[in-house]
């Protein structure tokens, strides 16, 4: 999507990729098209160079996903558009981080929600003064099932299954609550279907490892490359969310609805609170631990 919006803008906006690869970002910036701002002898033109920036990051855990945003802000006090993608695929079971979160839901979810909240006073900054963008979560819209409330961080249930199917409501159900604070900005949880890309290649697990390399030509013809998916999903925010609000979108781009929707205001809340208490005992586990002796 990064290469997309490079094309899109003629290389003539800031972009900030987040992750752990660094050799992989400066190779997407590398496809990026030269600006005439860049091409422009500074004598010639005030305008200053668009950044191109990689943020190391390691989203599995919230003190990470906290000093990437601090980052950003400094530089930043204003941002357009927020795409959050991060993917991992594995077949293990709970696996927790030292946070005590479960590293895919924090990468399905509790990252994101992370970044979000973070991020949104430069987003409502961006809106308010009547410029153009949008939030993005590139998760499962559609593809989600019914949550646990006394279970909502699968502590005491946990299956791949219930991982894979709780995510892409939570992404529904956070985005309309932080939908609540910035009413001026579009939110869309977006399905990107099936892309051509590495992450069962690179997956933990040996058998998803492999039955990616049986898998994929099988399923090619049926499969887009990412290029392809880029403009789908940008398709979604400059035409299919056409107000401000939250929204769900499919594979092409296209309006889902309450397509396979799972939650309510009662659920919204609760998913909320849990958030925010799961992010206080990840962040200052000390005054979490005090503020339980001490009842």
């Amino acid at each position: 999507m990064a290469r997309a919006f490079a094309e899109h803008t003629k290389g003539d906006s800031d972009i900030i990729i987040v992750g752990r690869n660094r050799a992989s970002a400066e190779n997407i910036f590398s496809a990026f098209p030269k600006s005439i701002t860049s091409t422009t002898p500074a004598s010639e033109n005030d305008k200053s160079t668009p950044a191109r920036e990689f943020v190391q990051c390691d989203i599995t855990l919230m003190k990470n996903v906290q000093e990437a945003t601090r980052s950003i802000l400094t530089k930043y006090p204003k941002i357009n558009y927020l795409v959050m993608s991060p993917g991992i695929m594995t077949m293990a079971g709970r696996d927790e981080t030292e946070e005590g979160i479960d590293k895919k839901l924090a990468v399905h979810y509790y990252a994101r929600w992370k970044f979000l909240n973070d991020l949104l006073p430069a987003l409502k900054k961006a809106s308010e003064a009547g410029e153009q963008g949008a939030v993005m979560s590139v998760m499962a819209a559609g593809k989600g099932g019914a949550i646990d409330l006394e279970d909502l961080a699968l502590k005491k249930g946990y299956s791949v299954s219930k991982a894979a199917l709780i995510a892409p409501t939570y992404n529904d159900l956070m985005l309309e609550s932080f939908s609540e604070q910035a009413p001026n900005l579009k939110l869309i949880h977006a399905y990107p279907g099936f892309v051509r890309t590495s992450l069962l290649s690179s997956s933990p697990s040996w058998l998803l490892r492999t039955s990616g390399f049986l898998l994929t030509p099988l399923i090619r013809p049926f499969s887009v490359s990412q290029a392809e998916c880029g403009e789908y999903m940008w398709n979604a925010i400059y035409h299919t969310a056409t107000k401000p609000g939250p929204w769900r979108t499919g594979s092409n781009g296209e309006d889902l609805g309450k397509s396979r929707y799972f939650g309510d205001d009662n659920q919204r809340k609760k998913l909320w609170e849990h958030t925010v208490e799961v992010m206080k005992n990840a962040l200052h586990p000390a005054s979490s631990e005090g503020a339980e002796q001490a009842k």
